[in-house]
């Protein structure tokens, strides 16, 4: 199944915490790495007292189900020194299931396509460099129309050198 992953993190070497959590997601055999888009770097949203963040995004085929998928992405997470103390705060690794295919799930513990996807700019913007028009299963409007339609104005500028961080 085609997923789109959001990563992130604004703890220690950001940068190589991201490539460390796309070799982690890859190593598994359950999966395939399609495509990663550039990384970004980006102002803090909700907690706005932190380092900012460098954001991207990648195509990934698995083989894992929904739920499956999530628990592992938990896992490289803690994998990686994630602990969860606070909403919006500082994070050595972010892991967001964003899309399952065109799955819809509205469960507590798994909710797909991710439910703040579309407010996101520091999400829209590199997944619309990979994939910029894949329908929004309850929206049915493309990435790029959505970030187009996009009022907030959060700040997310192209990380130099960073577009070519994973090998498919």
């Amino acid at each position: 199944m085609l997923t789109y992953i959001g990563i992130g993190s604004n703890q220690g070497d950001a940068l190589s915490n991201c490539r460390k959590a796309i070799q982690a997601i890859a190593a598994d055999p359950r999966n395939r790495l399609v495509q990663c888009a550039p990384f970004y770097r980006t102002e803090p949203v909700g907690e706005k007292d932190q380092d900012w963040f460098i954001n991207g995004v990648i195509a990934l085929e698995t083989s894992m189900p929904p739920r499956d998928l999530l628990h592992f992405l938990l896992t490289v997470e803690k994998s990686l020194g994630r602990f969860r103390r606070e909403r919006w705060g500082p994070r050595i690794i972010d892991l967001d299931l964003l899309f399952y295919g065109n799955v819809i799930s509205e469960d507590e513990e798994l909710r797909i396509p991710h439910p703040r996807l579309h407010e996101r700019r520091f999400v829209l913007v590199p997944l619309k460099d990979i994939a910029p028009d894949w329908e929004h299963p309850l929206l049915h409007q493309t990435i790029a129309e959505i970030l187009g339609s996009l009022k907030k104005e959060e700040i997310v500028l192209p990380l130099p050198g960073a577009d070519h961080l994973c090998s498919v």
